[in-house]
């Protein structure tokens, strides 16, 4: 029972042991990747306060505004793994997925609409940065029709990357249309969780603006100017789970103004948009499962797989070696207790020799040989001319013959 039993164990440690070995080179790399059946996710940012443009069209006549409210931006990414199948090219087969990515802005005392865009992207599935498709689109407009190919994404965007490193990484800026620097600054605790943050600046970037946009808001709050540019600056600052890669908190402190060639410049964005604290909990908290879900894998599992396959091993040998011990000790002790054997008496199978002498005939040999060890049978002749051969004593009353 002992031998079968630690033949068992003995064979489960080693499957654990395989298994230890395989775990952290064949399947933590299918964890560490965006998966192609993603849950759509929402995340808000809030601005208190915010001064932003507003256009109003009402039939013929156009109003322009620069108001203050608090304003509400509200991202959804909706991975698509249909199209993902089925679009990407076969360069990017595997390694890539496809997202759509819808941003509102409204503002929070009436949900006007202030701005809105929609894109469709594909990003590599490890790195999380923007992968090279030709079917990339980018709407800011709100219009139905959407320009394949009019923007050309690259650097990180809406994720770091799987073991995000403590380095500057380019991150795209959608005003820009360009990826810039965004230099690693130090470690800080995000709802207990470690995160590594990384700061971005943009500092008075000239925006690419239609010229009839431009001199319709030259119109309006520069009349006197003949030309003159929208220049962008952002402070953008993310909060990330370097296991993950996901933005647990983001901060963007943007700022745009229109400056004519003559006359004071106008504000028409002032906006500090930062996480709100619900949305800062929901990626706490889809970070520490997602890092679970890793750790258990890549290294909290082979480490306790190891263990208990190092563990059966041992206990299978002992117990294989413990049985062969006891079964070689009940064998000699068995032999020990045994009474020991009468020795037999020494018999011999051969034939006796018989005396074969008859009348007028010599007697013959004993088929065994003269150096037979059958002891001769005692002669019945009892009378014998060989003196050598002793005389019977004689009977009482009887004369001794010789």
């Amino acid at each position: 029972m002992k031998l079968r039993v630690g033949a068992a164990l003995f064979g489960l440690g080693v499957l654990l042991l395989v298994f230890a070995a395989g775990l952290p080179f064949y399947v933590a790399p299918a964890v560490t990747k965006l998966p192609y059946d993603l849950e759509p996710t929402t995340s808000i940012a809030e601005a208190k306060d915010a001064r932003f443009l507003k256009i109003t069209a009402t039939g013929s006549s156009v109003s322009i505004e620069v108001p203050q409210a608090t304003l509400l931006s509200n991202v959804e990414v909706i991975p698509q793994p249909d199209d993902t199948k089925e679009r990407l090219p076969k360069e990017l087969k595997g390694d890539a997925v496809i997202w759509d990515v819808y941003q509102t802005v409204r503002r929070a005392d009436n949900e006007d609409v202030v701005s809105q865009y929609s894109t469709e992207l594909a990003l590599y599935r490890i790195s999380g940065a923007a992968a090279p498709w030709k079917d990339q689109w980018l709407n800011e407009t709100g219009a139905d029709e959407t320009p394949v190919g009019n923007v050309s994404y690259s650097g990180q965007i809406y994720k770091f990357p799987f073991g995000t490193g403590k380095r500057d990484y380019q991150v795209f800026d959608r005003d820009l249309k360009r990826a810039l620097p965004a230099k690693f600054t130090g470690t800080e605790k995000v709802k207990g969780v470690e995160a590594y943050r990384f700061e971005q600046r943009i500092e008075n970037e000239a925006l690419t603006t239609p010229e009839s946009s431009l001199q319709t808001l030259i119109g309006k709050f520069a009349p006197g100017a003949t030309s003159g540019q929208i220049v962008y600056s952002n402070t953008r600052t993310l909060w990330v789970d370097p296991v993950t890669g996901s933005y647990l908190n983001v901060r963007e402190q943007q700022r745009k103004e229109l400056r004519p060639n003559t006359g004071s410049p106008t504000v028409l964005l002032d906006a500090d948009f930062n996480y709100t604290d619900e949305t800062v909990s929901n990626s706490v908290k889809t970070a520490k499962d997602n890092r679970f879900k890793i750790g258990l894998i890549s290294l909290w599992g082979p480490i306790a797989a190891g263990a208990l396959g190092l563990l059966a091993l041992v206990v299978g040998v002992w117990l294989v070696t413990r049985g062969n011990g006891g079964n070689a000790r009940h064998r000699a002790a068995a032999a020990a207790a045994a009474p020991a054997a009468d020795p037999a008496e020494t018999r011999v199978d051969q034939e006796p020799v018989r005396d074969t002498e008859t009348a007028g005939q010599p007697r013959t040999e004993a088929a065994g040989g003269p150096l037979t060890d059958e002891i001769p049978p005692a002669s019945t002749n009892w009378k014998s001319e060989d003196p050598t051969v002793p005389t019977q004593r004689p009977a009482p009353g009887e004369v001794e013959q010789r």
